[in-house]
């Protein structure tokens, strides 16, 4: 078992705090990717993230963005490593995530499997601006890789889809 010291707990909400470059709506942690952070000396501290999908070109920014916020804290060297394994899924979302989503007009992704024990899960695909079921897909690429583009038959209105995996 391995245990987490309170300035490893303090790295990694700093770090999980850390906006996702094409989403900046959702931190690294409700976006799933980050995860852990690990003090190996009083100066190094290593990081794991895990890209949304392998070849994931915003995986630097997110290396980046969370070395210069680990390093405004006083932490002068930090190793960030990319794991593919297991792989992210769209089920690492956590709910925050899933409701900032849909605030922000994108569909949040649909559960791809129950977390555990017999649980009702809606699968309906939903407008984020009208609630309505009755959509269209237009395009299976959005903006990026990971979002499909709607249309609402309801309101009429587009929408990004965030893809489940």
């Amino acid at each position: 078992m391995v245990t987490t010291t309170a300035l490893e707990a303090e790295l990694l909400a700093l770090a999980g705090a850390v906006p996702d470059p094409e989403l900046p709506v959702l931190t690294l942690a409700e976006l799933g990717v980050l995860r852990g952070v690990r003090l190996t000396a009083p100066d190094h501290v290593e990081v794991t993230l895990t890209p949304t999908y392998t070849g994931c070109p915003a995986i630097e920014a997110m290396s980046a963005d969370v070395e210069r916020v680990l390093h405004d804290h006083g932490i002068p060297r930090v190793d960030v490593h990319t794991v593919l394994s297991p792989p992210w899924t769209t089920d690492a979302i956590t709910d925050e995530g899933r409701r900032k989503l849909a605030a922000f007009g994108i569909a949040p992704p649909r559960p791809t499997r129950p977390t555990s024990g017999p649980v009702t899960v809606d699968l309906t695909l939903r407008c984020p601006h009208c609630g309505s079921t009755d959509t269209t897909l237009l395009s299976r690429f959005s903006a990026t890789a990971c979002k499909a583009l709607r249309r609402c038959e309801s309101c009429r209105e587009p929408f990004d889809h965030f893809k489940e995996l």
